[in-house]
């Protein structure tokens, strides 16, 4: 049985989501930022991919200068405050904390880093003022994490700048794709709020660019586009089955969840296809929404999924149980699901090979499919001249992120196939310049 009931209310979801970074209050911040060691060279610097210089902001927070910190923080990282509530900082930042050589737990830097880019939306506090006009203008496709990073750096330019997003709300994965243990909506929000006060970008909502005359009317308007639309719906397993009631994407499950939270109902048992990072959100999400056995089932062992250990902890934190080197051959049920057939797989030399004779099944009433996201080619290739690699990603310069046609740029998921928010908003960053030194040419 789940430790988690389903929710039945707001209040039983937020218990049941409690966040896993929670904000700190003063005197925390206050200790926690005592604890470091302002290090020369800093390890944290160079791991974190915005290089916010940590050990200043720290510095600020410790001597009770929270908005100096924020302005540092922001300086860097455009989602100061979602990247230090939704980043890996395992791996990055608080992994390369020099603590960890000496058995010390290292400082908590996403923490503090919310605690005082928290403070500055709270206060609506104003660090920027953005570049005197320079009569152009850029459109911006996708609010997510790319692309309003590119939107505040061409602001600050002295650019125009018009978003148009197809949802209802900005921010993309932040607010549609994360995990609700990880970030609140209201959190997510706040900052995108917060941006869009300080830069004055426009961002059109419900206003997706779907084809041909689309892209050419922006193409008429604007001295620039660029592209930050991510990922599309869940890929396929090609699979038998893969039709049938109550088998689901995962990013399609995790939206609804983001969106609708307790509305949401999940049945008693639910196997979880994957062993990326989503996978391990998925299944922790099912836990916690009262699901009374969760199966994590990976065609791999366990050593070589792709999630961080840490998100495999969370899970198995919450119940999950985790099954590998088993491949789904088919989802079995009758107009809805009812179970998976698997295969035992083995490696060989590098090779998975799965072991003939070893089918079994395993009963279940959702299937949620892991399976990574395919990419949203037919809307690229309406563009002129774009190119895309073999796996659908858009083909840009490293380092000016302009595509083959030199009137598009872009960046994030679209170009680099999936990765965390926090390199999104460096990418978007590094267009912004791409952009600004070819239309002012």
């Amino acid at each position: 049985m789940s430790e988690y009931k389903a929710p039945k209310s707001e209040k039983d979801f937020e218990e049941n989501f409690s966040q896993i970074k929670p904000l700190m209050s003063d005197s925390e911040a206050y200790y926690e930022s005592s604890r470091c060691l302002f290090c020369y060279d800093a390890p944290c610097v160079t791991a974190c991919p915005t290089g916010i210089d940590i050990p200043l902001f720290i510095r600020q927070i410790n001597t009770d200068n929270s908005l100096g910190a924020a302005k540092t923080i922001y300086d860097s990282n455009t989602f100061g405050y979602a990247c230090g509530k939704v980043c890996p900082t395992e791996v990055l930042c608080e992994g390369a904390c020099v603590y960890n050589h000496q058995d010390v737990k290292p400082i908590e830097i996403g923490r503090l880093q919310s605690f005082a880019t928290g403070k500055a939306i709270e206060k609506n506090h104003k660090i920027y003022t953005t570049g005197k006009p320079n009569g152009k203008k850029v459109a911006i496709i996708g609010a997510g994490p790319a692309g309003i990073s590119c939107a505040c750096d061409l602001r600050m330019y002295g650019c125009e700048v018009d978003v148009y997003e197809a949802k209802d709300q900005p921010s993309g994965l932040t607010v549609y794709g994360v995990a609700p243990y990880k970030i609140t909506n209201k959190e997510a929000l706040d900052e995108m709020v917060y941006l869009e006060k300080q830069f004055g970008y426009k961002v059109h909502y419900r206003k997706p660019i779907l084809n041909k005359a689309d892209l050419e009317n922006l193409e008429k308007k604007y001295d620039a586009i660029f592209i930050g639309i991510g990922l599309g719906s869940t890929s396929s397993l090609n699979i038998n089955g893969e039709n049938l009631e109550n088998c689901i994407g995962a990013t399609e499950f995790v939206e609804e969840l983001r969106m609708k939270h307790h509305k949401v109902s999940v049945p008693a048992k639910v196997i979880v296809l994957g062993g990326g990072n989503t996978a391990m959100d998925a299944a922790s999400e099912s836990a916690r929404m009262g699901s009374e056995k969760v199966i994590l089932a990976y065609r791999r062992s366990k050593e070589a999924m792709g999630a961080y250990e840490f998100e495999y902890d969370l899970a198995k934190g919450v119940g999950v149980k985790g099954m590998f080197n088993v491949s789904p051959v088919e989802i079995l049920g009758n107009g809805k699901v009812e179970g998976v057939k698997f295969i035992r797989t083995q490696d060989v030399n590098g090779k998975l090979e799965n072991i003939a004779g070893s089918e079994f099944t395993e009963a279940c009433d959702w299937v949620i499919k892991a399976t990574g996201q395919s990419k949203q080619v037919e809307l690229l290739k309406l563009i002129s001249g774009m190119e895309l690699d073999g796996k659908g990603r858009i083909l840009v310069d490293p380092k000016t992120f302009v595509t083959k046609n030199p009137k598009y740029f872009a960046a994030g998921d679209a170009v680099s196939g999936g990765q965390e928010v926090v390199n999104a908003v460096a990418d978007g960053r590094r267009a912004a310049k791409g952009i600004m030194d070819s239309i002012m040419k």
